[in-house]
């Protein structure tokens, strides 16, 4: 939802041209045509986790897609995929990475006793979580935080956060 409020600003260089979701339920999904976007459900199947990605691609392309910023995109990208879209996929993740690549970052976090969670934007690459970081924001760990708590206050940051750094990435 943030990075469509920035891309209908005056002076935003980016616009969404499709919303894509694996999930046919993806409250995102009907958000985005309520607000008279383009949206696309493609199923999920590991099976043909080949098949998903070409059909993924194609889609992409159909609609003029340059770059893709992926947000709650909870699978692995194919090397394949990532290869044919190299330096064009941006990703939001829920932790200062290098830091607590992959699931659970808030928790682990907790765990590890940090003063500050966060969250960067980085362009994916076949590495889980391991591409150049291009932002992030510490948001402190609190007396008593629970990975719940902390998550939401890192996900107001990731709100404010991917917008600016999508568009200063579409302008280079």
């Amino acid at each position: 939802m943030s990075l469509v409020a920035a891309s209908r600003e005056p002076d935003c260089p980016y616009e969404v041209a499709i919303v894509i979701s694996d999930k046919a339920d993806a409250a995102g999904l009907e958000w985005a045509a309520t607000e008279g976007l383009s949206t696309l459900h493609i199923p999920w199947d590991r099976k043909v986790k080949t098949q998903y990605h070409q059909v993924l691609d194609l889609k992409l392309r159909a609609a003029g897609v340059e770059t893709i910023a992926l947000a709650g995109y909870m699978r692995l990208l194919s090397d394949a995929f990532v290869a044919a879209w190299r330096g064009r996929i941006l990703n939001i993740h829920p932790s200062l990475l290098p830091k607590y690549k992959g699931l659970d970052t808030h928790a682990r976090a907790i765990d590890a006793g940090d003063a500050a969670g966060g969250c960067s934007v980085h362009v994916v690459t076949e590495e889980l979580d391991g591409g150049e970081v291009l932002g992030q924001a510490e948001v402190p760990i609190l007396p008593g935080d629970t990975p719940e708590t902390l998550a939401e206050r890192v996900l107001a940051e990731e709100h404010r956060l991917y917008p600016r750094i999508l568009s200063e990435f579409v302008k280079r």
